[in-house]
């Protein structure tokens, strides 16, 4: 049994790392700068999350968990933290801020579902009032120059039209990393979980595929699915915003945490021999 759960996660480290040696090529990443981070992140969940409770970590400890040995464990732990802080804050206050565009009636057109064209500075349902209950202190017309940057709004005059209804830098290739390695990151931390669920239970962890489709369903599937996806997600957008504390400072209770749903779509040939 053991030696067959070996196998099995063998070929599932396989199957992530193929596509992700592949963006690591692309980029210029040598095996060496990547076994580097690999051995640095070894060392530091190591540290952080196999130590025995009541006790500082060792060093020797982390060796034998790790497997290797103790000089490079001390190496590799004074290697430089991996940082995508820039990248994590620009992302996350222009999605804010389309998001709010799209859901907060200031800024919506009366009556309709629809957000409005807004006068780009000034007092009232502006952009730059926008930008400031949704993007904290970040100057507005940075803000829109990084939406107009990534086409997701275009400036006419005066005023501000919304083009897009999430915030997607097609254009941005650091930014698509960044989403890269969140995105990534929190559906393998489900199935993590799913592997040894707490208290909570499994978490909701979902797929729906088939492998024998024909070339001519796939953009009508594209579309459906897309569409389908970005109503659901527009609705748990509207409640999520209506219990964070950010955005509704009459919201109450202990604790900070993260939570949403993710939802990707995936197209590839039939291979035989996968």
């Amino acid at each position: 049994m053991a030696e067959t759960k070996s196998r099995v996660l063998y070929a599932a480290i396989s199957r992530i790392l193929r596509p992700l040696i592949h963006i690591l090529l692309r980029n210029g990443i040598s095996y060496g700068t990547f076994a580097d981070l690999a051995k640095w992140l070894f060392v530091d969940v190591a540290t952080r999350e196999f130590s025995i409770e009541g006790r500082k970590q060792t060093i020797s400890r982390v060796s034998v968990i790790t497997g290797l040995n103790r000089k490079e464990v001390k190496r590799v732990s004074e290697l430089p933290v991996p940082d995508d802080q820039t990248s994590s804050e620009r992302y996350n206050r222009a999605a804010r801020v389309i998001a709010g565009w799209r859901r907060d009636r200031r800024f919506r057109v009366p009556g309709k579902d629809a957000p409005a064209d807004l006068q780009i500075s000034g007092a009232g349902s502006t952009f730059q009032t926008l930008v400031k209950d949704y993007s904290g202190d970040m100057p507005f017309r940075a803000v829109l120059d990084e939406l107009i940057r990534v086409g997701a709004v275009v400036r006419s005059d005066d005023r501000v039209h919304l083009l897009a209804r999430a915030y997607l830098p097609a254009g941005d290739e650091t930014m698509k990393l960044y989403i890269l390695g969140t995105d990534v990151a929190h559906l393998i931390a489900t199935i993590q979980h799913n592997l040894n669920p707490d208290e909570r239970g499994p978490l909701y962890q979902r797929k729906v595929m088939y492998d024998n489709l024909p070339d001519a369903v796939l953009p009508v599937f594209r579309r459906l699915s897309a569409e389908s996806a970005q109503s659901l997600l527009e609705k748990l957008d509207q409640w999520l915003s209506d219990h964070d504390r950010d955005g509704q400072k009459e919201v109450q209770g202990e604790g900070r945490n993260i939570a949403g749903l993710g939802i990707y779509y995936f197209e590839e040939p039939y291979d035989e021999n996968d």
